[in-house]
């Protein structure tokens, strides 16, 4: 191998062996996960083990595991195996260990257990980034996305999917037994293998008809409208897709405009965004700790009550209305065509007669106002208008607060795709590094931990490109 750079020969015994050490560069990202748990109070956190008993076999110090799995999910290696081989072989564990190699069920264990803990970490880290002023500007942008959970859509049933699945098993059930008439008819036609095999076939369905009689009980005893079978806390979820379903969970993502760093999240398995902004947005101020944040989200969240909750904590939103209405669709004036007169308490509508106030309704839990003028008949607008004998127009009773929220997005015709921008490679990248599968973990509870650790390992990341691993240790030590 003339002129070629030369290996070294592996039968080689050196006098004085390499040290663990120099094998980790000064910039390595690992030494920032040496000293971040280092510097954690893990017994204040809620970690186990952390002082160690008087008697029993030693343990892990809850250090040693926690620093495994942050090295994992900074480097998309999340399962409980493929950690304990990668504390054998690979020389970046072995330095942050010690040399140390857990089996997996230990490590398995330790996620399961610390659920609470390992959630106040991500926490602390989100408070420790806000002391570095990394979110000083207060724009948020806020989003959910379904990730996959371990539960097969064939293994998650509702009403509808129940029917449709016993409709197809009584159709083949009944061309299987047609056949088994045909048989008894005429033995000629149909082999003896056949016929055993057919009856076999219409046991096991009878078997299946069983399973989805129970099933269908089961969730009639039940307030859900839907059922899992492998993870029950999942759910089938429509996404962004036409026609597509993911059954899994919600994730609920803050992210903040300056640095794309995740400043709250939650897991839930709500199967729409609608209702969710109060509760992040609210969630992100305290993380951020700024009086009056700004926050931008998509049509999805449009919800009265949460929007309303968000403008009285001082959290100005900025969230698009859906276009739910087949007026304009129609080629008919919709609701933004008539203005309303606060001082009169009127609307004028575009043929510029006056609808006066007539009652309130409740619809939906909600208060609404029912306006109209009695000279719709004869109105030359008429067609373009409505095709009911008068045009009702409704008004919310804290409608001035949904104004005013159109009133910033008219101001900031920018703001959706400056969200867009923010948020969407965030779930991009998060979803890229879970691979296919997404979550491994079942129930809500250790789903939640799971996303804990890869928001971790996604801030962690971020502030060492944001800020290098030499000062962001330093931060951390003084």
């Amino acid at each position: 191998m003339k002129r070629f750079i030369e290996p070294g020969d592996r039968s080689q015994i050196t006098l004085l062996p390499e040290c663990l050490d120099d094998y980790i560069s000064e910039e390595n990202p690992i030494r920032v996960v040496d000293v971040l748990v280092d510097e954690l109070k893990l017994y204040q956190l809620g970690f186990e083990g952390a002082e160690p008993a008087a008697t029993g076999r030693p343990s892990y110090h809850p250090s040693v595991l926690l620093k495994i799995y942050i090295y994992g999910y900074l480097n998309q290696v999340q399962s409980s195996r493929r950690l304990e081989r990668e504390a054998q072989r690979n020389v970046e564990l072995m330095w942050l260990t010690g040399r140390l190699v857990p089996d997996f069920k230990t490590i398995a264990d330790f996620r399961k257990d610390h659920g609470d803990a390992i959630r106040l970490v991500c926490r602390e880290f989100v408070l420790f980034c806000r002391r570095l002023k990394l979110f000083a500007d207060g724009v948020i942008a806020v989003d959910g996305s379904k990730f996959k959970g371990v539960n097969n859509r064939d293994k998650n049933f509702n009403e509808h999917k129940l029917q449709v699945r016993m409709q197809q098993l009584e159709q083949s059930i009944d061309r299987y037994l047609a056949e088994l008439d045909r048989a008894d008819r005429d033995p000629a036609m149909v082999l003896p293998e056949r016929v055993a095999r057919l009856q076999e076939k219409v046991a096991k369905i009878k078997g299946q008809m069983r399973e989805i009689s129970a099933i269908e009980q089961q969730l009639q005893s039940t307030q859900e409208r839907q059922i899992s079978l492998t993870d029950p806390d999942a759910r089938s979820m429509a996404t962004s897709r036409l026609g597509s379903a993911v059954v899994g969970y919600n994730v609920q993502a803050a992210v903040d405009a300056k640095h794309h760093m995740i400043v709250a999240h939650e897991v839930t398995n709500a199967v729409t965004d609608r209702g969710q902004l109060a509760a992040i947005s609210k969630a992100a101020q305290e993380a951020i700790e700024h009086p009056k944040p700004i926050v931008l989200a998509d049509r999805g969240y449009f919800e009265g009550y949460g929007i309303l909750e968000c403008e009285r904590a001082g959290i100005a939103t900025l969230v698009p209305k859906p276009l739910t209405s087949n007026s304009k669709f129609e080629g008919r004036f919709d609701k933004r065509d008539f203005v309303y007169d606060k001082r009169r308490d009127v609307y004028r509508c575009p043929a510029g007669e006056i609808a006066i106030y007539r009652f309130t309704a409740i619809e939906d839990g909600k208060a609404l106002r029912k306006y109209w003028t009695s000279n719709c008949g004869g109105c030359h607008l008429k067609q373009q208008c409505t095709p009911a004998p008068a045009r009702r127009i409704s008004r919310w009773e804290y409608e001035e607060v949904l104004e005013k929220v159109q009133a910033r997005l008219d101001a900031a015709p920018e703001a959706s795709k400056f969200r867009q921008r923010t948020i969407e490679h965030v779930f991009g990248t998060l979803k890229a590094w879970m691979g296919a599968t997404h979550f491994l973990t079942k129930t809500l509870p250790n789903v939640r931990t799971e996303m804990s650790l890869q928001v971790l390992a996604y801030n962690l990341h971020r502030a060492i490109k944001i800020l290098g691993a030499s000062t962001l240790i330093a931060e951390m030590k003084s």
